[in-house]
């Protein structure tokens, strides 16, 4: 058995700013802030999580290797963009590419459940649904043409949703360099702006 190095210990520190409380109870975290609140179940890795004070997380990682050393980036990654879901929220852009067929979009809100078609993509008269993430808004902009905008406060409902719609408009059995159609992601950003 090779000798790995192993550290002592190493840690990470996340800020909370004014307006938002975290709650942490045995590596479940509830973040709440002005948009709502996020939950967010980090069990499955092992670290501790601490309060040094009121406006300070501190992630530890004890006699960790390389791989779990790493996982302290991701845990504070992930309270990180729960502290921006509940501050400032997400917001995706996504264009509309096509070469010859227009391709067009309906949004269906259907009680609680939000459905985007896609129709006449490549010109096939199947229509495509993708089901919305709950939480997740999506309106087509006015003032630019072929463009969906889908927000929330939660970064992987936003995201996965915006990643259902392009997946679901891939183009098969063709040459992908030559057919650019699509649905692509073309901005990532928050709701609430930096000045």
């Amino acid at each position: 058995d090779s000798f790995t190095m192993k550290h002592i210990s190493k840690d990470d520190i996340v800020t909370i700013p004014e307006g938002v409380t975290v709650d942490i109870k045995s590596r479940q975290i509830t973040v709440t802030g002005p948009r709502g609140t996020l939950k967010r179940d980090l069990r499955h890795i092992q670290m501790d999580i601490q309060r040094p004070s009121k406006t300070e997380i501190r992630v530890i990682v004890w006699q960790g290797g390389r791989k779990h050393v790493a996982c302290i980036r991701t845990v504070c990654s992930h309270i990180r963009n729960l502290i921006t879901g509940v501050t400032k929220g997400f917001e995706y852009k996504m264009r509309f590419v096509y070469a010859h067929f227009p391709i067009s979009a309906n949004i269906d809100n259907k009680g609680s459940e939000t459905i985007v078609e896609i129709r006449n993509f490549l010109g096939e008269k199947v229509v495509r649904k993708v089901l919305m993430h709950p939480g997740v808004d999506v309106i087509q902009s006015t003032n630019v043409k072929d463009e969906l905008v889908l927000t929330g406060n939660d970064i992987d409902s936003v995201s996965q949703s915006a990643a259902s719609i392009q997946q679901i408009t891939r183009v098969r059995n063709k040459d992908i360099r030559k057919f650019l159609d699509g649905v692509y992601v073309s901005s990532k950003d928050t709701i609430v702006k930096d000045n």
